[in-house]
């Protein structure tokens, strides 16, 4: 079973990229299972940092291949603009590859998407205006475009045209000739990197090699089991890897959920446990919480430990991953949002949520000590480990990965993690 596969358990930006990154190690290959360039990993290694959007973050570890899967919706500019920034810093992009099956995000896809948000007024969802969704859109109507599509320049330029006249239609002014010769110009850099990856997939994992299954945004954005309808147009929990990328779940050893020490949310949408505080405050500005894509200011609060145990559940959680404990070290008291009060006891947590059920929190002390640079369980002050044992204890499962700053080595290596060996070799 040599499928690690790496999700977000909260709102998204819970630091994915930098536990891929970790974990890339001991990997053979990284895979993006969904989502598109709404999506913000950040990389940071000695004094460089990597900010990527679509190419998966073990590019910067040197593993063998990686790969953007079918379930993925790529920006052909976008992609092509990454993989020119990562060969200017030094870095071997041949070792990247798109699917043939993945989705294309054209112009006319953004905008469409900004004509919708605008469109939707004071009850707008909050999108980051990629494209993503009208993307997404096209491929369950069957009217989208695959990477693997533009093998056949005549094919291609005729569906462009065609969905083009169908958007101008209902109002949206869009230039297909402007589109078609972007996107020819496009082609002859792109292609080379568009195959097969069901098949490189399963080379990897025929071999006995390890695959990390990489996601983008997190659980309370899925689009089926999150907030719905702020959530994201892309499946995001641990069930999008398989079909995202073409393997079926007996491949899969471990499922990390990364999560934040506390929680933060872009955009709009319900957040239980958001602060408006001074707290809040600080939180923000000691997390530097602003969206990498987007640069908007991330809503902050209090763990949520309901909807951690939530998205346990969902994803099949073996193993979490807490980033940024070192925000919390400057407080007195440490929040934890331990369960909701009121709303429908028989309804789903979206939908308790949606109602309007209060958290009911927690207060733990604080640890009023630096934990930057604790590289081990020891060197943590003793109520940080309490604070980490009580998450643990709410979840039922264990926090295998403690980060405590955003360079590469800031991370503690618990007891039983998956691929801490070869993480720690580094």
């Amino acid at each position: 079973m040599p499928v690690t596969l790496v999700v977000g358990a909260q709102w998204g930006d819970e630091g994915k990229g930098r536990i891929v990154d970790f974990l890339a190690m001991g990997a053979s290959a990284v895979a993006r299972y969904g989502g598109g360039a709404n999506a913000g990993h950040t990389v940071q290694v000695g004094e460089k940092t990597y900010k990527l959007r679509l190419v998966p973050s073990g590019i910067v570890a040197g593993v063998e291949a990686c790969i953007i899967g079918p379930g993925t919706v790529i920006s052909p500019s976008i992609v092509l603009g990454e993989l020119d920034a990562l060969a200017g810093a030094g870095v071997d992009v041949s070792r990247v590859w798109i699917s043939d099956l993945a989705h294309l995000i054209l112009p006319y896809h953004v905008a469409l998407d900004r004509a919708w948000e605008q469109a939707r007024g004071g009850a707008s969802i909050g999108t980051t205006g990629n494209g993503i969704g009208p993307a997404y859109m096209d491929r369950v109507a069957r009217v989208g475009i695959r990477a693997g599509d533009l093998a056949d320049s005549r094919r291609w330029q005729q569906a462009v045209r065609d969905r083009c006249a169908a958007i101008r239609a209902h109002g949206v002014d869009v230039d297909a000739n402007a589109i078609v010769a972007e996107l020819e110009a496009q082609c002859p850099r792109l292609m080379p990197h568009v195959r097969d990856t069901i098949g490189l997939v399963h080379e990897f994992l025929r071999a006995g090699k390890r695959v990390l299954a990489e996601g983008a945004q997190g659980t309370m954005l899925d689009v089926g089991l999150g907030t719905y309808p702020y959530v994201t147009s892309s499946v995001t929990i641990a069930g999008g890897g398989e079909s995202g990328l073409g393997y079926g779940p007996s491949h899969v050893e471990h499922v990390v959920g990364v999560t934040k020490s506390y929680a933060t949310r872009v955009g709009n949408g319900p957040f239980p446990s958001e602060l408006h505080d001074a707290a809040g405050t600080a939180l923000q500005k000691r997390g530097r919480e602003f969206g990498v894509v987007t640069g908007r200011a991330r809503r902050c609060g209090w763990l949520d430990l309901a909807a951690l145990r939530y998205a346990v559940a969902v994803n099949g959680i073996t193993h979490l991953a807490m980033t940024k404990l070192d925000v919390l070290d400057e407080f007195d008291e440490v929040g934890v949002c331990s369960r909701y009060a009121g709303g429908d006891p028989a309804a789903s947590l979206p939908f308790a949520i949606e109602a309007g059920a209060k958290p009911v929190m927690t207060m733990l002390r604080g640890w009023r000590a630096a934990t930057s640079a604790a590289r081990s369980w020891n060197d943590l002050p003793r109520e940080a480990q309490a604070f980490i044992a009580h998450v643990e204890a709410e979840t039922a499962t264990p926090v295998s990965y403690i980060s405590v700053g955003p360079e590469r080595s800031q991370i503690i290596v618990r007891p039983g993690a998956p691929l801490a060996q070869a993480a720690m070799a580094r």
